[in-house]
């Protein structure tokens, strides 16, 4: 079964660019605690050439992690299918919106066996950098990050343009926007 392609699964495209910040400085409830308004989890799946936002995965509840038991070990599941979950952090400068923090973690899924990997504490450290304005995807192949890119500029080409070269140059190599 092709998760991507199930008539069930809602898939959105909307990033979670919300105000509301608890921590805004009154002290009480709330305070330090993570924010994640400004956080969206975007999956890449480089066998199926392409990328969508899936808001469960904040919760480990996405559509890709749903009635899949998840192992340790990625030899455990050799016949895995390879899905990035990539953290990605909206921030503004100069009053514009762009993309601060990008962040990626390997995550593999067999449908037919219900069994998966995924590494809790690196989607949490991932999390984390992505949250502090940090580029973290050296563990991403060429082609995941080029669908990456590309959906990331169809997403908001405006928001894409105002984001960092470092973020252009790491997603597309030597290519230019």
């Amino acid at each position: 079964m092709d998760l991507l392609n199930n008539d069930n699964l809602k898939k959105t495209t909307g990033f979670n660019i919300l105000s509301g910040d608890s921590t805004d400085g009154h002290g009480g409830y709330g305070a330090g605690v993570m924010n994640l308004d400004n956080v969206s989890p975007v999956f890449v799946c480089p066998e199926d050439d392409e990328a969508f936002v899936d808001m469960g995965a904040l919760h480990a509840r996405s559509a890709v992690e749903k009635r899949i038991k998840f192992l340790k070990n990625k030899e455990d599941v050799p016949n895995g299918k390879l899905y990035w979950l990539v953290w990605v952090s909206i921030e503004y400068k100069d009053k514009k919106p762009y993309y601060a923090g990008v962040a990626g973690c390997e995550m593999l899924v067999d449908r037919e066996i219900r069994r998966g990997y995924k590494s809790m504490p690196e989607h949490v450290n991932k999390m984390d950098k992505s949250l502090k304005g940090k580029i973290v995807v050296d563990d991403m192949d060429a082609k995941s990050k080029k669908i990456l890119a590309r959906f990331l500029k169809e997403h908001n080409e405006a928001m894409w343009e105002h984001s960092s070269e470092e973020l252009h140059s790491v997603l597309l190599g030597d290519k230019k926007r």
